[in-house]
């Protein structure tokens, strides 16, 4: 379970790096005292870190881990450090995190959210500012940021070597789809042949290996499969927010070129394999 309006927090206070730190920190909180990080091991929840602040991030995350957190929610965007300025998540500052991520088997999942890409479509004459449920819909806006900001994200953990320097770090993309895989392996292949000294194996290796993804229902899941393999798949759902399906579950009719085993993966053994591994 994701927050909603709490995925807006950090490019809200893009320009406060502390208070970014204490809202997210009280977020968590509030999250541990209303649901539970594991609600009788069914109902997981997502409590959120920002890497603003390197060493509040790690004391975080280490009292997440206390608490005993099964996931953590990193938002897909680079990452604010104040005064109108940025870095890459990929960035080395932010190695201890991602270590005791990897180290303690704990899961990062980047759902779609205010990723501060609007300023690109405010170049184009639409909003620069995310404004959710406010009903009408911006073609241009959604046409300029669309997959943008997941697409970046891994882009960025992937060329700046997250995954080769903590190889048992695992990430999720969610609600954000899938069509953006397909471009960005092609992307990344095509600039790993023309500079390969940067890339320690085929960009593609590294995505089947360190990312899950929840594709849309509309998409082609099938291809998705093919490309980063079954076990990489989701089910994923907005529920309750409105999106063509009846029932969550109605999902499994959109696996209609999947056999039995490989419908089990993608509805259940897969989520659990992304949580634990380990099968504990």
């Amino acid at each position: 379970m994701f927050p909603t309006l709490g995925c807006g927090i950090e490019q809200a206070l893009r320009f406060d790096v502390p208070a970014t730190m204490a809202t997210l920190h009280a977020f968590n909180r509030w999250l541990e005292e209303d649901w539970g990080f594991s609600y009788q091991d069914r109902i997981v929840t997502a409590p959120m870190i920002s890497l603003a602040d390197p060493d509040a991030a790690l004391a975080e995350l280490d009292d997440l881990i206390a608490r005993g957190a099964r996931i953590v929610h990193v938002r897909p965007a680079p990452v604010p450090v104040g005064n109108g300025v940025s870095r890459s998540l990929g960035d080395e500052l932010h190695d201890p995190v991602w270590a005791r991520l990897a180290e303690a088997s704990i899961p990062v999942a980047f759902h779609l959210g205010d990723s501060g890409y609007e300023a690109f479509a405010g170049a184009w004459g639409s909003k620069d500012y995310f404004e959710p449920f406010r009903g009408g819909v911006d073609v241009m806006s959604k046409l300029v940021v669309s997959d943008r900001p997941i697409h970046d994200t891994i882009g960025s953990l992937i060329v700046h070597g997250v995954f080769s320097r903590h190889p048992d770090l695992r990430v999720a993309s969610i609600e954000n789809g899938s069509d953006w895989v397909h471009l960005l392996a092609k992307r990344l292949t095509k600039q790993a042949n023309q500079t390969p000294w940067v890339f320690p194996e085929a960009p593609l290796e590294t995505i089947r290996r360190h990312v899950w993804v929840t594709p849309y229902y509309e998409e082609d899941m099938r291809k998705l499969a093919d490309l980063v393999g079954v076990e990489r798949v989701l089910f994923g759902s907005d529920w309750p927010h409105g999106e063509g399906l009846a029932n969550p579950v109605d999902f499994v009719k959109e696996l209609h070129d999947f056999s039995d085993d490989e419908i089990r993966k993608v509805m259940r053994d897969n989520t659990l394999e992304f949580l634990d591994p380990q099968g504990r």
